[in-house]
């Protein structure tokens, strides 16, 4: 069987390492020079970037990095995060998430006393989904054959989470908890669930808030290093992952995808596609051809946040700082988002130019429509209020810059091809709403953070797994 991935994410990559693994013939097309997509590292002015994704995690014994490590044979440039994975500083108190899970029960009774029945709770439903995820479990079902599967991924200890389906993780956070400890467990949801409390899946949140103690991983040389390990492994191993291929058509014939057509009208053909993808972008592909229920879809389906990031090169000697990794929320009264909480990224303390990530959600829409100068206004005003937060949690930042780059979803959409610059994967609101990999045609199907798990590497990669079983078994060599 010939396979096709549109995009070399780190969801498409894996999918179709795993596929050329069981002996399907594999190319890969990206438009970039660079494989990761969201989670690539790139180079300005000799400094080294992140992309977007900043925070490897799922590299415990179950993990889902581990196991395609395992499968593939290969071995990720990573190094384990040892001390705290972040530090989330609020207006009053700053709360270090410790890696090891003592140290942190003693940092959570320290800082939120009221709150260690809350904890048992969250790890109890964290354990759960954890497991559920090493056994592959299929969900949403795609198919009648992982219809049939879901069962038999479940366990007896699984249905302690049964009187939590449909909950919004609010429902579980203490009778005491004010708005310090919201605003915590808001500003922890939001880089991984998408969603605050009010709004997250209360199984989901649960396993998300337990993503520090999961194998968090520093990659050597920046983020890129999964993706092109494994472009590289993919290569090796007699596939193909072909640069500057921008996918502007897929051609079909009777329910079927015939062939990718790219911006130099190269084409591509193949029995089954993967697309590492939103819908909106899919749907632009398609034209005309889309089916039905994926228009319905993008017409309906709440859209994914943006991201407005500032990429900062600093001198390494005024930024000592060890932990990597910080997040900063600056009035726990207002909603989080556009600067009110910002997620920093440093890399290691070694380098002899540090280089950081400041990010914050946006809604992706507001930055459409806007002119020259009102773009570069709230460009401008967004940043400084960014790099007010980054001063509160690392002082003297500012002082330490010797260069500064913006980008707004209108950068993302340029530079990754993602309808309106929307990222992240879906907000993960109810389990009920969860996104499959179907497509509605036959021999497509999406990978990425577009499908349930969604969001950070390890849930793409989380999905990749999912796809690349499924066409397995439904496609057997």
């Amino acid at each position: 069987m010939k396979l096709l991935t549109i995009g070399a994410g780190i969801g498409g990559l894996t999918a179709a390492a795993l596929l050329l693994q069981q002996g399907w013939d594999v190319t890969v097309l990206e438009a970039a020079t660079y494989p990761g997509g969201c989670a690539a590292t790139f180079t300005h002015k000799g400094y080294r970037f992140e992309a977007g994704a900043t925070l490897a995690g799922g590299f415990d014994p179950d993990g889902p990095h581990t196991r395609v490590a395992q499968r593939l044979g290969l071995q990720f440039p990573v190094e384990p995060i040892r001390d705290a994975a972040w530090v989330t500083h609020l207006p009053e108190a700053s709360i270090h998430q410790w890696v090891d899970a003592e140290r942190w029960r003693e940092e959570y009774l320290t800082k939120f006393p009221f709150s260690a029945r809350f904890w048992q709770t969250q790890q109890r439903l964290a354990k759960v989904a954890w497991n559920l995820s090493a056994r592959d479990f299929p969900f949403p079902p795609a198919t009648l054959q992982e219809a049939l599967r879901l069962p038999l991924a479940l366990r007896p200890e699984a249905l302690i989470a049964a009187p939590y389906l449909g909950q919004k993780m609010a429902n579980l956070l203490p009778q005491q908890s004010g708005a310090d400890f919201r605003a915590f467990i808001d500003a922890n949801l939001l880089i991984s669930a998408q969603a605050v409390s009010a709004q997250a899946d209360a199984l989901y949140a649960a396993s998300v808030l337990d993503l520090p103690r999961r194998g968090v991983m520093q990659v050597q040389g920046g983020m890129g290093g999964i993706a092109q390990t494994l472009a590289q492994w993919i290569v090796a191993n007699g596939g193909q992952v072909l640069y500057r291929q921008r996918v502007e058509r897929l051609e079909t014939v009777q329910g079927k995808v015939r062939a990718a057509i790219t911006a130099r009208q190269n084409r591509f053909e193949a029995d089954v596609f993967l697309a590492n993808l939103t819908p909106w972008a899919l749907e632009n592909l398609l034209g005309a051809a889309a089916p039905n229920s994926l228009k319905r879809e993008t017409r309906t389906r709440p859209a994914m946040w943006g991201a407005f990031v500032v990429h900062a090169a600093l001198q390494a000697e005024k930024i000592p700082q060890t932990i990597t990794h910080h997040q900063v929320v600056t009035d726990v009264h207002q909603p989080l988002g556009n600067g009110n909480s910002v997620f920093i990224s440093l890399s290691p303390p070694a380098d002899s130019t540090r280089t950081a990530l400041l990010s914050t959600h946006v809604r992706a829409a507001d930055w459409q429509g806007l002119g020259k100068t009102e773009y570069a206004d709230k460009k401008a005003a967004l940043a400084q209020k960014m790099l007010l937060a980054a001063e509160r949690a690392l002082p003297g930042f500012g002082a330490a810059a010797q260069l500064l780059l913006t980008g707004s979803p209108r950068t993302y959409e340029f530079y990754t091809r993602r309808p309106l610059g929307m990222v992240g994967g879906f907000p993960q609101t109810s389990l009920f709403a969860a996104r499959g990999p179907q497509t509605g045609l036959q021999n497509l199907w999406l990978v990425g953070d577009s499908i349930f798990p969604g969001q950070s590497t390890a849930g793409v990669t989380l999905g990749a797994l999912r796809v690349a079983r499924l066409l397995g078994e439904r496609n057997p060599l």
